[in-house]
């Protein structure tokens, strides 16, 4: 018998780069809170263990893909641990700046634990989820967060207001090293220290979207200008009824809008679809 779970996209509401650090990655600090849109992942247990990929956007999907990896290393960390054959139902677009690869990697190991007889610590799955990925960390519990460093520094928040929106991807590809590589950020000492550690909190969807707002995305400019597409989704989003706030995702392409409530969202992504049918149209509530 099968087992399931979503994997759920996850959405950079803000995205503040402090520098680049010696290891190679950049120092982040980022509100990120997840869909409800996702990908499915199927595992079967005590198949041969296995890995393959279908639904509408399964063809966007190249052979690097994260599930595999992931099964990999918790395996090296903890040999009792039981894989399979897994079915990933590819659903979110790929390279887009939702985490998707990050979010099927969380997947995986919520279903390798889950089939596993005896437990699995979870400060094993947690170091494995970091071994996986920079945003495999926060894609494990799928719960609005600020996360700060590589991605490893995550601080659950409760009672974030929920947001209806849609997210639009033009169907164009994105590379993070490349835009991490085109922002050309300055080093950060290593003794880079954040202050106040207590994350944000907010009372209302007003409160929440001054905030994003303000703090914005500092790969916005980089991406478009790597991808100029990205600027007519953002402008798109922008024009139709309702919305209040259009911004990237991430590293793009993929930008969001959020809108007062889900009616207007379903009427928004309706309409940028009739304009524009090649792109990856949803409506959503972002939370």
């Amino acid at each position: 018998m099968s087992l399931t779970e979503q994997a759920p996209a996850k959405v950079n509401l803000t995205l503040k780069v402090i520098g680049r650090r010696s290891d190679g990655f950049h120092e982040l600090v980022s509100l990120v809170a997840f869909a409800s849109v996702s990908d499915f992942l199927f595992l079967l247990p005590k198949a041969e263990t296995s890995l393959s990929v279908e639904g509408p956007l399964a063809g966007d999907l190249g052979e690097d893909n994260l599930v595999l990896k992931a099964a990999g290393i918790l395996g090296e960390h903890f040999p009792d641990r039981r894989t399979g054959a897994f079915t990933l139902d590819k659903r979110l677009p790929v390279a887009a700046g939702l985490g998707g690869g990050s979010a099927d990697a969380a997947a995986a190991l919520r279903l390798m634990a889950r089939a596993t007889p005896d437990s699995i610590p979870r400060e094993t799955i947690a170091r494995v989820a970091a071994l996986s990925g920079a945003d495999v960390p926060v894609c494990l519990a799928s719960k609005a967060s600020l996360v700060r460093g590589r991605g490893d520094d995550i601080v659950q928040i409760d009672g974030l207001p929920a947001l209806p929106a849609v997210l639009v991807n033009p169907g164009v590809a994105l590379g993070t090293g490349d835009v991490f590589s085109a922002l050309g950020a300055s080093p950060v000492s290593d003794t880079y220290k954040y202050g106040n550690a207590a994350p944000a909190s907010f009372g209302t969807a007003d409160e929440l979207v001054a905030h994003i707002q303000d703090a914005g995305n500092d790969l916005e400019s980089t991406a478009v200008e790597l991808t100029p597409v990205i600027a007519e989704v953002r402008s798109a989003l922008r024009a139709v009824a309702g919305c209040r706030l259009a911004q990237m995702s991430g590293s793009g392409p993929t930008c969001f809008g959020i809108f007062g409530n889900a009616d207007e969202a379903g009427a928004a992504a309706r309409a940028i679809s009739a304009t524009h049918p090649h792109w990856w149209v949803v409506a959503t509530e972002l939370g």
